[in-house]
């Protein structure tokens, strides 16, 4: 027998952590890495964060899971929290982010197919080199031909608009459309934030057709941005909104956020979940939010978050030839490059032992924990400047 044990779906590089200690990784040979990468945004707290930790063994000594066969007092105060901080009149939650924008797509589908609605719009129109997971329906919401390959045939019901371009999303509208499902910044796309104008655009054209506006916040959602959530930025609410990665700090946890009035769909029996808000997971989720869901720690996101862009714009100043420009907001921030971003992420790796991110658009993604202090962004500086100096895109 020739295949893994692990299905070989990830092209697993050499760096094997067993242990983390606050922002860095310990490999198993001992190597400590610099965690710049947060487990893809999803770290937030770093690696042992007390709150985080005690939440979760407390937890898992008192009850795990039950199932939602049964009342939920622990999914009930986690929900009245998110509902407390947000938009949302309601949440449904799930173990992941793909899980928690299928549950966004059902329930915009839902909304039209409601005896007061319009069956026929059943089409969400997306955005260019989006990403909203691996399922079926959500790699059919991507245009992105590479996560389509092998799968086919695709589920009906998208329409792929340029991202950023409101004209062009207004061109494909017609009676068939449900809504738009969109990334307020475009995580795996090159940490690409929408323009006010868009966000407002596609809002305004939401309110005047009755359509549902979905945001996807898996990545740039739960203070990576300075906010709690990246919609506060435009001046806008959605309708209803995917959160994942961040809400757990590191435990699968993840979340349908909808108004009252687009969740008319969604009733009894028409979804469910297995270990969706089971109490473990809830555990974690309410020491998240007792961590980050205040003005005093969204304020030193915001402050880091401009420390380091500043730094990263007078820093690739002295390497012309290999970055372009520095793009993001708070502490979710990526590095254009001029020439391909993956090998450059490899060489800081291999050889500087930082972790970031690659993305499309030739970006490399600086993720830290939102944790992460004076003497992290030092340490990263000194590791990127190195990096950068011992780098040569020839090979």
């Amino acid at each position: 027998m020739s295949i893994s044990p692990l299905m070989p779906v990830y092209p697993r590089c050499g760096v094997r952590p067993v242990k983390g200690e606050h922002c860095h990784l310990i490999d198993e040979d001992g190597t400590r890495y610099l965690d710049f990468a947060s487990g893809i945004a999803v770290n937030l707290l770093g690696h042992s964060h007390a709150g985080l930790i005690g939440a979760i063994q407390q937890q898992a000594e008192t009850l795990m899971h039950v199932s939602n066969l049964y009342g939920s007092p622990q999914g009930e105060a986690l929900a009245q929290r998110l509902v407390d901080k947000t938009f949302a009149d309601t949440v449904f939650f799930t173990n992941s982010g793909a899980e928690a924008v299928e549950a966004a797509i059902k329930t915009a589908r839902a909304y039209h197919q409601h005896e007061d609605g319009d069956g026929n719009r059943t089409e969400l129109i997306t955005f260019t080199n989006a990403f909203h997971g691996r399922t079926m329906a959500t790699i059919s919401a991507s245009n992105q031909e590479k996560m389509h390959k092998g799968f086919m045939p695709l589920l009906a019901g998208f329409q792929y608009a340029e991202f950023d371009n409101l004209e062009h999303a207004k061109s494909l509208m017609s009676d068939k459309t449900a809504g738009f499902l969109v990334e307020p910044i475009q995580g795996e796309g090159g940490i690409r934030p929408a323009s006010d104008e868009f966000m407002r655009g596609l809002r305004a054209l939401a309110d005047d057709n009755d359509l549902m506006l979905i945001f996807d916040e898996v990545q740039c959602g739960v203070a990576r941005t300075g906010k709690l959530y990246a919609y506060e930025h435009y001046g806008i609410e959605p309708d209803i909104m995917a959160t994942a990665k961040g809400i757990g700090g590191g435990f699968p946890l993840g979340a349908c956020l909808a108004t009252e009035k687009a969740a008319r769909g969604m009733g009894f029996g028409t979804h469910g979940s297995t270990y969706g808000g089971n109490p473990l997971a809830m555990a974690a989720g309410t020491a998240v939010m007792d961590a980050v869901a205040n003005d005093e720690f969204l304020a030193e996101v915001t402050e880091k978050g401009e420390r380091l862009r500043s730094r990263l714009e007078q820093f690739i100043g002295n390497y012309p030839d290999l970055f372009e420009l520095v793009r993001g907001k708070g502490l979710m921030l990526g590095l254009k490059m001029k020439v391909e971003s993956r090998p450059f992420f490899v060489h800081l790796r291999d050889n500087h032992q930082l972790l970031t991110v690659a993305a499309g658009d030739n970006t490399l993604r600086v993720l830290p924990p939102l944790v992460a202090g004076d003497a992290e962004f030092d340490e990263f500086f000194d590791k990127l400047s190195a990096g950068a100096a011992s780098y040569d895109p020839a090979g």
